[in-house]
């Protein structure tokens, strides 16, 4: 092997092990195996044992789709090949996997810029902490940062050379990613498009449009048992899963939810009102100065809450409330509720301190509380910003598929414009491309890429 080829397979090798040692400290020092993990991880064990796709609720299993099939499609992959419930294992499976996500990370940014981009990618994304903390919990987010990289990486290759091999590998990657997460969905929404529009200009119109729909019709395909499965079982359509994760018959709280939207702006309010709602107490001290819009409004909205915090549930004449209470709001500002409130929304999700699965305060900017804590989060806030504004420098160089990487960005964006709770792991997507965009940022053009408009590149 030559000495440069073994150099280069010695710097890959220890970039992943950096990246593996990272991954293992969070599995070690704050694994997360509680809520959902628990949830996906129940309906997994019945379907694997009982052939139920179902939750286990006062000791019988119901039938449920309040989860698309994905992940627990995973858990019973690592169920049956290390034991039912070893979620450490679960863990290194997820390990394994992220570290693929930051090859074909770094395999796409040489790709569609230079070599030095490839290198500056591959560590980015190895040392990128808010990724590879999500591999120590039992969650969708590792696999669908895997199928966003691998879908981008594909169809970057479908471009170069429109052959079935890489229609396939694009086919799976956004469809695993909607099977995944409803929102997954978006994926194929954006390359689908793209695929068009990108590859006609070389490939011509009509032979790309038919290489879409082939691939469209392909990542649907197993949507049509999920979707007989529900109406046959559940007596609903529902293609993906719903929007507030309940089954048929289940309560949504459209007054609260509606309300939610009038008041919540960022993690803490999630937190301490958001999912308490139906199974807690609900603390008027935890709601922010803007829940309330006059002396009036604040004397109705804490009766509201006292009475709800009487049985903690939400019954239909405490919702009607919570109803009207919201319209009032939102008639006496509508812009704060349509656009401001929003806007405000999409922003903690995207610049907050990504320390929610780390044992940090919640209210982690009340430094004469925790003081290290305080300086810790807004050192992450200051990483987290680092790298987005590395993409946006890299954008601004407009490399091949910026655009396609910008209008997937604003679809998601669009999404979560719509929300009433904001999770900063609902931006966690993006940081497969936007990764790419920031290596493209550190690094100059290829030499050979600058003199050919060709979509082929040197490897």
């Amino acid at each position: 092997m030559p000495r440069t080829a073994l150099r280069r397979w010695w710097l890959i090798a220890l970039a992943l092990a950096a990246g593996a040692a990272l991954r293992l400290w969070f599995i070690h020092a704050w694994p997360e195996v509680e809520g959902d993990p628990l949830v996906y991880g129940d309906i997994a064990k019945n379907w694997m044992l009982h052939g139920i796709y179902g939750r286990t609720i006062a000791g019988h299993i119901v039938p449920t789709l309040i989860r698309l099939p994905g992940y627990p499609l995973f858990l019973i992959l690592c169920f049956r090949l290390f034991g039912i419930e070893h979620y450490n294992a679960v863990m290194y499976a997820q390990v394994a996997i992220d570290l693929a996500t930051c090859l074909l990370i770094a395999a796409l940014a040489r790709r569609i810029w230079s070599p030095r981009a490839g290198w500056w990618a591959l560590w980015l994304a190895v040392l990128c902490p808010f990724t590879a903390n999500y591999t120590a919990t039992p969650l969708t987010e590792t696999l669908e940062l895997f199928s966003i990289a691998l879908a981008f990486y594909a169809f970057d290759r479908f471009l170069a050379s429109p052959r079935w091999p890489s229609a396939l590998i694009l086919a799976f990657a956004w469809s695993y990613a909607a099977i995944l997460r409803p929102d997954g969905a978006l994926l194929a929404v954006a390359l689908c498009t793209a695929l068009v529009f990108c590859g006609s200009q070389r490939w011509g119109a009509p032979r790309m449009f038919r290489w879409a729909l082939v691939c469209g019709l392909l990542s649907i395909l197993p949507f049509i048992p999920w979707t007989l499965r529900n109406a046959r079982t559940l007596h609903v359509f529902e293609p993906l899963a719903p929007r507030y994760a309940v089954d048929p018959g289940e309560d949504i709280d459209p007054g609260f939810q509606r309300w939610t939207k009038t008041v919540c702006v960022d993690f803490a309010c999630t937190w301490d009102v958001y999912w308490n709602a139906d199974n807690d107490v609900i603390d008027v001290a935890d709601l922010p100065s803007r829940a309330f819009d006059s002396p009036q409004q604040s004397v109705a909205t804490r009766a509201l809450i006292d009475d709800y915090n009487r049985n903690t549930t939400i019954t239909p004449q405490i919702d009607a409330r919570f109803a009207a209470l919201a319209a009032e709001r939102i008639h006496d500002h509508p812009f704060r509720y349509y656009v401001e409130l929003p806007l405000a929304r999409l922003a903690d999700m995207a610049l907050r301190p990504r320390t929610e699965m780390l044992w940090i305060e919640l209210r982690w900017w009340q430094y004469n509380r925790h003081h290290a804590e305080t300086v810790f989060a807004v050192g992450y806030a200051a990483l987290n910003l680092a790298y987005l504004i590395a993409a946006l420098i890299g954008f601004l160089k407009r490399p091949r598929l910026a655009g396609v990487i910008l209008a997937f960005v604003l679809l998601r964006c669009a999404l979560l414009l719509t929300l009433e709770a904001p999770e900063q792991r609902y931006t966690l997507e993006f940081f497969p491309p936007l990764i790419v965009l920031a290596s493209v940022a550190l690094s100059r053009r290829a030499l050979s890429t600058q003199q050919s408009p060709r979509i082929s590149i040197p490897r």
